[in-house]
């Protein structure tokens, strides 16, 4: 699972990084993704669902598809 794939409200874990360019890698890192934190989706863009807002580390991060493509998750059990 992705973060593009989180329905509002739902956590999630974040396991890794998949189909990135490095550069990318390291710009999803200096916001604070990082393996083991926990994420939720919390409200999607009213135009096709985009841009997403996730929250991250007690923050609020806007994101892109692309972006949201590349950080893999795993379903928290709560």
């Amino acid at each position: 699972m992705t973060l593009a794939d989180l329905r509002a409200g739902q956590l999630a874990h974040v396991l890794g990084f998949g189909n990135v360019d490095a550069a990318l890698e390291a710009k999803l890192r200096e916001i604070g993704f990082c393996e083991g934190d926990e994420v939720q989706l919390v409200a999607r863009g009213p135009l096709g669902g985009w841009p997403i807002a996730v929250r991250l580390n007690r923050r609020i991060i806007a994101m892109r598809q692309t972006e949201a493509l590349c950080v893999i998750l795993a379903e928290s059990a709560t």
